[in-house]
């Protein structure tokens, strides 16, 4: 199974709720961060990759037929030459408002893995990789944030590339991947209180 769609989006920008609607649509099974977590072999790839390990797309992306979020956002111009016949979103929202989340959800994992030592894949992907350091720098992920938007919007061909805003519902992706629409509201879901009451943090 080739990957169809490719998320080049950032993680805070929707990409938890394309993943359940990219299922509903049965474009998947699709790849996120919570498919890395909940399986030891996933883990187990994307840390060998990561090191440096030559591991080919088709082994890790086994059995999916789409990928959003990190790890996969990261490598999105890897995975667009490998997969030329897959289509490529990029959910986007406002870089302040974006920012914003990130700070608070994402940003405290990266502090946590920090403070325990155990600098793995993630760390390497985001940390050091996307943002070069400076994870923790408003600036300087914001001006990271809005480089990644602005490559994918000249890099890719336009008929291959959707600019889904956050919030947005069916139409607009139905019709650009080809599908009906659901009868289904468009999920929601992975909200910034979500996901610090996962962390055992305070959502307020």
């Amino acid at each position: 199974m080739a990957l169809q769609v490719i998320g080049a989006g950032f993680g805070r920008t929707g990409t938890d709720s394309l993943r359940t609607a990219l299922n509903m649509l049965e474009l998947g099974p699709c790849h996120h961060m919570h498919e890395v977590m909940q399986s030891d072999e996933q883990r187990d790839l994307w840390n060998r990759k990561t090191l440096g390990e030559d591991i080919g797309w088709d082994k890790i992306y086994d059995g999916f037929g789409s990928a959003v979020d990190w790890p996969s956002a990261f490598y999105w111009e890897e995975l667009m030459a490998f997969y030329p016949e897959a289509k490529v979103i990029l959910t986007h929202r406002d870089p302040e408002s974006w920012w914003r989340s990130y700070e608070r959800t994402i940003l405290q994992i990266l502090h946590q893995i920090e403070a325990s030592g155990d600098l793995g894949m993630a760390w390497r992907i985001l940390a050091e990789g996307e943002f070069g350091g400076r994870h923790a720098d408003r600036d300087a992920c914001i001006a990271r944030y809005e480089e990644n938007v602005a490559r994918t919007q000249s890099v890719v061909p336009s008929e291959r590339l959707f600019v889904m805003e956050l919030g947005e519902g069916w139409p607009r992706l139905c019709d650009f991947l080809g599908v009906d629409v659901p009868s289904e509201p468009y999920p929601s879901g992975n909200t910034t209180n979500d996901f610090r009451k996962n962390l055992g943090l305070d959502p307020s």
